[in-house]
């Protein structure tokens, strides 16, 4: 039997029922594909592999769709950060009104519509998933060969599964370093940072990276008094550092404050309220709350990738190669597992991308393609090549920008602290990169993706018109910025 033609009283589908040893141990269930994790890497993988026509199994230990993403990362996150958005534009465009974000304010009032947005995308999804007939088992799997897959369900019984190709996409957890004691009520992580009751009046956060920025500014906009501390001498250090330098000004005019260029020395609650940072340094950092934001760690730990002939790096991650493949040819890792940039909408391109090349087909364009979106306040978005890499590759490169302040939209909407900025080749004509910081960043930034993908010349941007007033005219502005400073 194969994972295609599942007997009607067997454990295939829906999750939540638990694959058994109905089917037995001594026969494994065999499919062309075998994906571990249900996650936006594992979705996109094994949806793309039925799409192609190959038997495919999808094993999840929760007993819903969406990984960690939905339920305690990006998608809570950014409905938080929504309520943080509006506050902010009714404060902005109504200055007399009381919309001051209150100290005691419960948390939980300010994501009003995470059940109803998680139970949406986890029933699309979930719908998504089961139209492709992607053949779903809940349990927790680990190796027992390189091509032999166990599932342990909740109640302890257990099916075995063969795969001749197995893509592993686990994503990862929050790292809790042993130094710091983390209590999930006073010093949180980015999974517990949401169960908070009420608002905090200061907020230390540790971290500089995707997660630290994002909660730091969301916080700040609420009117937390918020300090994040980092060895980094700025966040977001692989994102363009005109973006940050824009960002980190907005934090500190939400009276947030970064520190960089520091270590630890220890971290201390008093019992009662308070928790305090010392740094080695000398300086002492008071707050009501923490946040540890120093990194996430794969999920790997209980798949036994010794019996696959798999080990993980110094960093704790899997490596593979630009296809995502691992050192063992039909096992590929994709999403959190494989490290940075930990991001959703990368952890899907890897999912796609390693299912096509397992087919033996193209994998298509470059990664650098992918769009990366940040959701701080202000957002900020890039696709394509960074000035750096720009000059690495061709030697110079010219640039354009476009101040937000610079078109209509900009001004009628309040948002004038925006920058979008195109990379070009030395001849001001090749578009390269695309970088951008302001409201609406990682929405503007599919523009400029479409345009990448194309292989269109700046000049598109110039020959063709933009409704009017919108904040995608910033890209005929930045265009012609270039156009000036094209070599004679």
């Amino acid at each position: 039997m194969t994972a295609s033609s599942p007997p009607a009283s067997s454990p295939l589908a829906p999750f939540g029922v638990a694959a058994t040893d109905v089917l037995g141990l001594d026969r494994p269930i065999h499919c062309d594909v075998l994906v571990i994790g249900a996650g936006p890497a594992g979705q996109k993988a094994a949806i793309q592999s039925v799409k192609s026509g190959r038997t495919t199994v999808l094993l999840e230990q929760e007993t819903t769709v969406g990984g960690a993403c939905v339920h305690r990362g990006t998608i809570p996150s950014k409905t938080l950060r929504e309520s943080a958005v509006q506050l902010a534009r009714l404060h902005r465009h109504e200055a007399t009104s009381n919309v001051e974000p209150r100290r005691d304010r419960e948390v939980a009032s300010l994501m009003t519509s995470l059940d109803r947005v998680v139970t949406a995308h986890v029933g699309y999804m979930g719908r998504q998933v089961d139209r492709n007939h992607v053949v779903r088992y809940c349990g927790r799997a680990r190796f027992v060969s390189e091509r032999l897959i166990e599932l342990q369900s909740v109640t302890g019984q257990r099916s075995r599964f063969t795969a001749d190709t197995i893509i592993i996409a686990t994503g990862s957890r929050p790292r809790t370093p042993a130094e710091i004691p983390i209590d999930h009520e006073n010093i949180l992580d980015s999974d517990s940072i949401l169960s908070m009751l009420y608002l905090p009046r200061s907020l230390t956060v540790l971290g500089g990276g995707v997660i630290a920025s994002e909660y730091a500014s969301i916080f700040a906009s609420l009117g937390v008094r918020v300090t994040m501390i980092d060895r980094a001498p700025r966040p977001l250090v692989f994102m363009d550092h005109e973006l940050v330098g824009k960002f980190v000004g907005a934090f500190e005019a939400a009276d947030g404050r970064y520190l960089g260029r520091q270590s630890i020395e220890r971290v201390e609650f008093d019992g009662v309220s308070e928790v305090s940072t010392h740094l080695r340094g000398g300086e002492t950092i008071v707050a009501d709350k923490m946040l540890v934001a120093l990194g996430r760690v794969a999920n790997i730990d209980e798949l036994n990738l010794a019996a696959a002939g798999l080990a993980p790096t110094d960093r704790g991650v899997l490596a593979v190669d630009d296809n995502c493949r691992t050192a063992v040819p039909h096992i590929y890792a994709v999403g959190d597992v494989i490290g940075a940039p930990s991001l959703a909408a990368t952890a899907m391109e890897q999912g796609r991308r390693a299912a096509r090349h397992a087919q033996g087909k193209s994998p298509g364009h470059s990664p650098e393609m992918i769009p990366i979106g940040i959701y701080t306040i202000p957002e900020m978005a890039s696709v394509g090549l960074g000035e750096e890499e720009g000059i690495r590759r061709f030697g110079s490169i010219l640039s354009g920008r476009a101040r937000f302040d610079e078109v209509a939209r900009g001004q009628i909407s309040g948002i004038t602290d925006g920058l979008l900025k195109l990379i070009t080749d030395p001849l001001g004509k090749r578009l390269l990169g695309v970088h951008i910081v302001g409201d609406g960043a990682t929405e503007l930034v599919h523009v400029g993706q479409m345009a990448l993908v194309a292989g269109m010349e700046v000049d598109a941007f110039v020959e063709n018109i933009f409704n009017f007033p919108t904040l995608a005219e910033a890209y005929r502005v930045a265009a012609l910025d270039i156009i000036e400073k094209r070599p004679a």
